[in-house]
């Protein structure tokens, strides 16, 4: 979902110099070269620079966990949904970004790292996910809010991962974005019925929108002279277009549909400017983002306790899997004899 594993530590904690492609040989770094720049697909079996896979089990697994730590903040509204078919829709959502997380830690596997060390990483805080969703949802119009602005953000994340050079990655970002696509229209649909109800039920929009906006700019990660393995990233084709520009993509886009909810984005620089053709904005607050990155956010500790209890609660039943799994194998082989 997201492009802040260019600009964060690597899960060994290894500071995040610029990425550096080192041949180890001469035909092979050609080759792989040569499928870079005629815009062509790297798949599992093909060799490929170490900081390329590297670059690739981060950015992968990052957004493998972005995807299951993201049910927690709308998982929590389920039971307090406003009508049936609110909750049949966020359940389904929830059930959706669950999935995400199974396509990507599956797509990471693919480049040698195991999902139990990709888990590892995370309740050991060395991984990171996207620093979204570490602040709470207060009120129902959050769920609303995080489909139309976060979701929204994430759309123009993943678009371009469609035509990420790692084959695995882009094949699976095209369902990904499918739903993503999904969720997003059912978070401004959600809206715009608020919009047409009480006062208190407008005013609860408004006041979602002020605390998610500026979370949201964020999301796209620090600005493009401050991202030097983005150039890397991109170079090799996992990253498409730069953190400012996708920035820029979601603020043009996203004010038009403000004016058709009702809502004002709480950014008293934001205006038009004709000689650009783009929206002007104000100063994104970094030292809040990188507080929220680095383990200080509202609920870091909340998300990350959830899901390693999950982890925990669970074991007994990837243990019996496991069992069941390996007693058909063991019938197949009787069997085959």
């Amino acid at each position: 979902m997201y492009t802040q594993s260019f600009n964060v530590p690597d899960a060994d904690g290894q500071s995040g110099a610029p990425l550096r492609a080192v041949p180890h040989d001469t035909a092979l770094q050609a080759h792989f070269d040569a499928a870079i720049d005629a815009d062509g697909k790297i798949e599992p079996r093909d060799w490929m620079p170490d900081a390329y896979r590297k670059t690739l089990v981060r950015q992968i697994s990052q957004h493998a966990h972005s995807e299951i730590v993201g049910m927690l903040p709308e998982g929590n509204w389920i039971s307090r949904a406003p009508s049936l078919k609110r909750k049949a829709i966020l359940v389904a959502k929830v059930q959706d970004e669950g999935g995400h997380g199974l396509y990507l830690y599956s797509a990471a596997e693919t480049l040698g790292t195991s999902r139990d060390q990709m888990f590892d990483a995370l309740h050991s805080g060395k991984a990171k996910y996207s620093s979204i969703f570490n602040y709470p949802t207060l009120t129902w119009a959050d769920v609303g809010v995080i489909g139309w602005l976060v979701d929204g953000a994430a759309i123009m994340n993943q678009i371009p991962l469609c035509r990420c050079s790692y084959g695995p990655y882009a094949r699976a970002m095209i369902r990904v974005c499918k739903e993503e696509s999904f969720h997003q229209r059912q978070g401004y649909e959600a809206l715009l019925v608020m919009m047409q109800g009480t006062a208190e039920q407008k005013a609860m929009v408004q006041d979602a929108v002020n605390r998610w906006w500026w979370k949201c700019l964020a999301m796209f990660g620090p600005p493009d002279a401050d991202s030097p393995n983005s150039v890397q990233g991109m170079r090799w084709g996992i990253k498409r277009i730069s953190n400012d520009d996708l920035r820029q993509k979601f603020v043009d886009a996203t004010v038009p549909q403000a004016e058709v909810l009702g809502v004002t984005l709480p950014d008293p620089d934001l205006k038009w400017n004709e000689a650009r053709g783009h929206h002007d904005y104000g100063q994104i607050d970094w030292d809040e983002f990188w507080a929220v990155v680095n383990g200080d956010g509202p609920c870091n500790k909340e998300r990350l306790a959830t899901r390693v209890k999950a982890w925990n609660d669970g074991a007994w039943v990837r243990e019996a899997a496991l069992a069941h799994a390996r007693k058909q194998q063991e019938r197949a082989m009787k069997e085959a004899a």
